[in-house]
C-alpha cells in the first residue's frame, strides 16, 4: 500500500487491509497542534473519499506516557481570539470527519487521554486502553469547555449524568472506569497486549465483507439520530444497497460451497 506522508502523523499498513494511523508527536504526549488538526483531517477524509484496500484503522499513538494529551497550549499561548477560533475550525473539522468516515476505526489507547485527546477516543468506533492509561475532559479547568464533540459524544456513550460529573469537574478517572462506563470496550495490561487485542479485532473486520460492513456501520451512526421508525426505514435503505452486490453473492455460494469467502469489496 502507498501511504502518504503526514509531519504529525505515522501511517502503517502492517498487513493486508488494516491501517494503523499513529499520532507522532510524543515529545510533546502527542498535544494537537494545527498541523496535526490538518493531517487527521486529511487522513479521514482521504479514507471517506477513496478507502482503496483499508477496511479498518487502528487508531493508535507514538510514546508511551501519552495517547493524547489534549489541545497543545504552547503553540495557543499567545493567540489572538481570532486565531484561536481559525484553529478551533480545523479541529472541529477533523473530528466531524473522524465520526463520518465510513471505515471501522478502533482506538488503541497507550496512555493518558486528556480533553481533545479523550474527544478522538470517543469519536473512534470503539476503543482499548491499558490499564494505566487515565482520561478527562479538563477544559473546564482552563477557561474553556470540550468544543470537539465532547458534550455530544460522551452523554450518548455514558450518560447525562455521569457526563456532566466528568465534564464539570474535569476530574481525570482511570482505565477501570473508563470500561465499566463503556468509554472502553476492553482494558489489558501492557502496550504489547494492547496491539494484539486491536489487530486480533481488526482482522476479524477485514475478514467480514467490507460494503457490509461499511453500510451497518452507517447505519448505526445515522440511525441513532432519528426516531426508530425512521430509523428502522433508514436500516432496510442500507440493507438493500447489499443485495446486488458481488460480495452477497460470494458469501451465499461460499456457505453452500463450504469454503471461506473471498470478498472483494465490489
Amino acid at each position: 500500500m502507498d501511504l502518504p506522508q503526514y509531519e504529525t502523523l505515522a501511517l502503517e499498513a502492517p498487513e493486508p487491509h488494516i491501517l494503523v494511523v499513529r499520532l507522532n508527536r510524543p515529545h510533546v504526549s502527542n498535544a494537537l497542534n494545527t498541523q496535526m488538526g490538518r493531517d487527521l483531517h486529511a487522513v479521514w477524509t482521504g479514507l471517506a473519499a477513496e478507502p482503496g484496500e483499508v477496511r479498518c484503522v487502528v487508531f493508535a499513538a507514538a510514546g508511551e506516557k501519552a495517547f493524547c494529551g489534549g489541545g497543545d497550549l504552547k503553540e495557543r499561548n499567545g493567540m489572538t481570539d481570532a486565531a484561536w477560533r481559525h484553529q478551533h475550525e480545523i479541529f472541529e473539522r477533523a473530528y466531524w470527519a473522524q465520526l463520518d468516515c465510513p471505515i471501522p476505526i478502533i482506538a488503541a489507547v497507550s496512555g493518558h487521554a486528556y480533553a481533545g485527546g479523550l474527544e478522538m477516543v470517543l469519536a473512534s468506533d470503539f476503543a482499548y486502553g491499558v490499564a494505566a492509561a487515565r482520561f478527562a475532559l479538563t477544559e473546564v479547568t482552563i477557561g474553556i469547555m470540550p468544543g470537539a464533540g465532547g458534550t455530544q459524544t460522551l452523554p450518548r456513550i455514558v450518560g447525562e449524568r455521569r457526563a456532566k460529573e466528568i465534564i464539570l469537574t474535569g476530574r481525570p478517572f482511570t482505565a477501570q472506569q473508563a470500561e465499566h462506563w463503556g468509554i472502553l470496550n476492553r482494558v489489558v495490561e501492557t502496550r504489547e497486549e494492547l496491539t494484539d487485542t486491536a489487530m486480533e479485532t481488526a482482522r476479524t473486520i477485514a475478514r467480514n465483507a467490507p460494503l457490509s460492513v461499511r453500510q451497518a456501520k452507517r447505519s448505526m451512526h445515522f440511525g441513532l439520530q432519528m426516531d426508530i421508525r425512521t430509523a428502522l426505514r433508514f436500516e432496510v435503505e442500507c440493507y438493500n444497497q447489499l443485495v446486488g452486490t458481488e460480495d452477497r453473492r460470494e458469501g451465499i455460494a461460499s456457505f453452500n460451497e463450504k469454503r471461506k469467502p473471498v470478498f472483494k469489496g465490489r
